[in-house]
Order: C-alpha cells, then structure tokens, then sequence
C-alpha cells in the first residue's frame, strides 16, 4: 500500500512575501478609492445642486446595463473585499513579528522610522471606526441629524453645522489618523512592489507625503468650510 504523499509547507519567507504583496495591492487600491471619492467631496464647492447631482449620477452608474445603484453596491463590496484583505495580511505579518521576538528585553533602544511608522496598528483600529461611523452617517444617514432621506448635501451641511464642533473634531482627528497611516502605507507598497533604489527611495517618501497632505487638505476642506459658514 502506497503512502500519500506528504505536503511541504509553504516556507514562512514565501508567504510572508505573498502577504506583503496582498497588503500593498489592497491597499493602493484603498488610496485609489479614496482620492476618488474626495474628488467628489470637493464639487460641493461648486454648488449643493452640483454635489447632489454627482451623488445621483454615481447612483445611475452602469445602466441600463446594470440596474440603479447596483455599481455602488458592486464597489461597496469590492471595498470591503480588499479591507478584510488588507487587515486580515496586517495581522498575521504582525503576529509573525512578535514571535519572531519572543524575548522581552527589560531595555530596549528605540526603534528607528518615523512617527507614521510605529503608529501603524492604532492608526488602522482609528481608521476602521471612523469608516464604520462614516457610512452610518453620511451614506445611510442613520446617524446624521437630516436622517437619511435628505439630500447628500444636506446631510453633509447639517453634519458640520457649527453647532457640531466636536463631529468636526472627530472627523479631523480620523483623517490626519489616515494621513499618517497612508504616509506611510503608501512608501511601503511601492517598496514591497519593487522599488530599491536610494534615489528611487526618496522620491517615493516625498511622494507619499504629498499625496497624504492633499488627502488630508482636500477631505478636511469640506467640514471646515461648512464649520465657518463658507459652504451651507
């Protein structure tokens, strides 16, 4: 009687690639989503008619091939396909660190990296509530004060209204939470995908610090202009 075969394991160095990859991958993908979707923030400068026909059109989107809203719904779960991918490779790659260091020194130098860098964990907790309250309160409108059968730009007017300075605080908060987290994100993809060079090092620094401060600014834009009576 023959034996089966015996599975090799997969050497950790080959799947610890794999998950890296995963993470740069889903997580371009996420800037893509976002840098798009804050493009479409900004029409509220031009006008709530303007902004609420944007939210209209997306709602349209794909037909009469596809029936209405049905794009929003594919994109929403493609999202949220590569979210769960993107935690899912940050959570095994960090369990690997840890066990890699199972000793605990009593004194221990300062790892060296930026700010950006060693707030990686907490900053993608923050990152994922605020999408979480994000979509109850300005997708869905479960939470936001003109309910959810308001027009967009009503809900995000009533939202930022001066009289609520602390959902401004909180928003502001999460968003500098994604810039910092995309700083440094955005380098570490491009890193895992290829790039080695010194010269090429730097440029892709500089480069994922000004994307970050335009997300920043361009998100932050929005509720700030609503706080000091600019857009309403």
């Amino acid at each position: 009687m023959t034996k089966a075969p015996v599975r090799k394991p997969v050497p950790a160095t080959r799947s610890t690639v794999s998950l890296k990859l995963l993470m740069a991958v889903t997580g371009l993908l996420l800037v893509a989503f976002l840098f798009a979707h804050m493009t479409g923030n900004l029409k509220l400068f031009v006008g709530p008619e303007n902004f609420d026909h944007y939210a209209h059109w997306l709602r349209t989107l794909g037909t009469p091939l596809l029936p209405e809203t049905w794009y929003l719904w594919i994109q929403r779960a493609g999202l949220t396909v590569a979210l769960i991918g993107h935690i899912a490779a940050a959570t095994i790659l960090a369990r690997r660190a840890r066990k890699a260091r199972p000793v605990r020194y009593a004194h221990r130098p300062k790892v060296q990296g930026s700010y950006a860098a060693r707030t990686m964990r907490w900053g993608g907790v923050i990152v994922l509530l605020f999408v979480i309250y994000h979509i109850l309160d300005l997708t869905t409108g479960t939470v936001n004060p003109a309910g959810g059968d308001s027009e967009p730009s009503a809900r995000v007017i009533a939202d930022f209204a001066p009289g609520r300075w602390y959902v401004t605080l909180f928003y502001t908060l999460a968003i500098v939470a994604v810039g910092l987290h995309l700083r440094h994100g955005i380098f570490s993809a491009v890193r895992t995908l290829g790039q080695r060079s010194p010269r090429g090092e730097r440029r892709a620094r500089q480069a994922a610090l000004v994307l970050s401060l335009v997300l920043v600014i361009g998100y932050l834009s929005v509720p700030f202009a609503v706080l000091t009576g600019l857009v309403g």
